[in-house]
C-alpha cells in the first residue's frame, strides 16, 4: 500500500475506534444500570480468594467487610462464568450470584468490543507510522490518539488481573471523547516531523511519556468518580475501590513519568545543547511530578487518604492534562509541535 492509503487506514481506524469505545460504553453503562452486585473479599480473604455468593443483590459499597477489611464490591461476576438458574413463569434468567443474564451479557459483550476498539486504536498507530516511515507521535494528533490507546490499554490490563469492569463505562467515554478531540481539533495530515524530532530518543522519551499518561488518566478516572459518589447506596463503585484502582495506577506511572522526564532532559542535551532550560513543557513537566509525588509522599507519610488524598490526585492530574495539551496550543516554546 502507499503512504496516503496507509494514511487514509489509519484515519479509518480512528473513526472505527471511536466507535467501537462508544458502543462499549453503552454495554458497560447498561451493565452498571441493570446489574446486581455482591460484597467481594474481605482483607483476610486473601489476595486470590473468591467472594461467596450471596442470595440477595446489594448495592454497590453498600456491605461493610468483616473483621475490619474494606469491602470490594464485585459488580459483574467472574468472565465466561456459567449461568447458575434460570427462575420459572417467565422470570428473567439469573448467572452466578445473582447476576441477571441480560447485564452480565451486556458487560461481557462490552469487554469484547473494547478489546476490538482497542486493536483498532493500534491498527491507527500502526498504519500511521508506516505511512509517514517514523514514531506516529510527533505532533499532538498522534500523541492524543497514543495516550487513549494507553488509558484503553491500562483499564483491559488491569480488568485481566482484577474486576474493574464498573470503571468501563467512564474509561471508554473518556478514550471517545478524546479521539475525538483528536480528530477535530488536533488533525494533522501525515507528512514529516520539524527536524529535531527525529531521533530515536522520541521512541524513548514520548513513549515512556504516553504509557504513564493512560495510566495517569484511568487513575484521574478513578478520582472524578469518588468524588461524584456518595456516602449511601449509589450504582457507583465503592469509594474505597475507586481510591484503590487510582492509587495503584499512579504507583506504576510515577517511576515511568520520572524516567520520561529524565529522557526528556538527555534529549534535550542532544538536540540543544542544555539539559534543563526552563522551557514551559519542561517547568510544567516538573510541576506534574512534583504533585504526584506530593500525593505519594502524603499518603505515605501523613496517611492521607480518602477525599483529601482524591483531591492531591485531582489537581495533579489537571497538571497532566494542561501540561499535554494546554501548554503545547497555549504557550509557545521550544516543545510547540501541536500542529493546530
Amino acid at each position: 500500500m502507499s503512504a496516503e492509503q496507509l494514511a487514509e487506514l489509519s484515519d479509518l481506524f480512528v473513526v472505527g475506534a471511536v466507535l467501537l469505545y462508544v458502543f462499549a460504553m453503552i454495554g458497560f453503562a447498561t451493565e452498571l444500570a441493570f446489574g446486581r452486585f455482591r460484597p467481594g473479599k474481605t482483607a483476610a480473604a486473601g489476595a486470590g480468594a473468591r467472594p461467596s455468593a450471596l442470595k440477595q443483590p446489594v448495592a454497590v459499597g453498600a456491605a461493610a467487610a468483616s473483621d475490619g477489611g474494606d469491602a470490594v464490591p464485585d459488580a459483574v461476576p467472574a468472565a465466561g462464568g456459567s449461568v447458575a438458574a434460570e427462575t420459572r413463569g417467565g422470570e428473567a434468567a439469573e448467572g452466578p450470584d445473582g447476576q441477571p443474564r441480560g447485564a452480565a451479557r451486556a458487560g461481557m459483550v462490552a469487554l469484547a468490543l473494547a478489546w476490538v476498539g482497542w486493536a483498532a486504536n493500534l491498527g491507527a498507530i500502526v498504519t500511521r507510522g508506516l505511512a509517514v516511515e517514523r514514531w506516529p507521535w510527533g505532533n499532538m494528533y498522534e500523541f492524543v490518539v497514543a495516550i487513549c490507546f494507553a488509558a484503553v490499554t491500562a483499564f483491559l490490563a488491569t480488568q485481566l488481573r482484577n474486576n474493574v469492569r464498573f470503571l468501563g463505562a467512564f474509561v471508554m467515554v473518556t478514550a471517545a471523547l478524546g479521539l475525538g478531540l483528536a480528530v477535530k481539533v488536533f488533525y494533522t495530515a501525515a507528512g514529516p516531523v520539524v527536524p529535531a524530532l527525529n531521533s530515536y530518543w522520541i521512541a524513548i522519551h514520548v513513549t515512556a511519556a504516553i504509557i504513564a499518561s493512560g495510566l495517569l488518566t484511568m487513575a484521574g478516572v478513578a478520582g472524578i468518580l469518588y468524588l461524584i459518589r456518595g456516602d449511601g447506596m449509589s450504582r457507583l463503585p465503592a469509594r474505597e475501590d475507586l481510591e484503590r484502582v487510582a492509587h495503584r495506577a499512579i504507583v506504576f506511572a510515577f517511576p515511568v513519568w520520572t524516567f520520561a522526564v529524565i529522557a526528556g532532559a538527555l534529549w534535550a542535551d542532544r538536540a540543544w545543547g542544555r539539559y534543563w532550560g526552563w522551557d514551559p513543557k519542561e517547568v510544567w513537566s516538573f510541576i506534574t511530578w512534583v504533585a504526584y509525588a506530593a500525593y505519594l509522599h502524603a499518603r505515605v507519610t501523613a496517611g492521607w487518604r480518602g477525599r483529601a488524598a482524591t483531591i492531591v490526585q485531582l489537581v495533579a492530574f489537571a497538571c497532566l492534562l494542561f501540561n499535554l495539551v494546554g501548554v503545547n496550543i497555549f504557550i509557545g516554546g521550544l516543545h510547540s509541535y501541536a500542529d493546530v
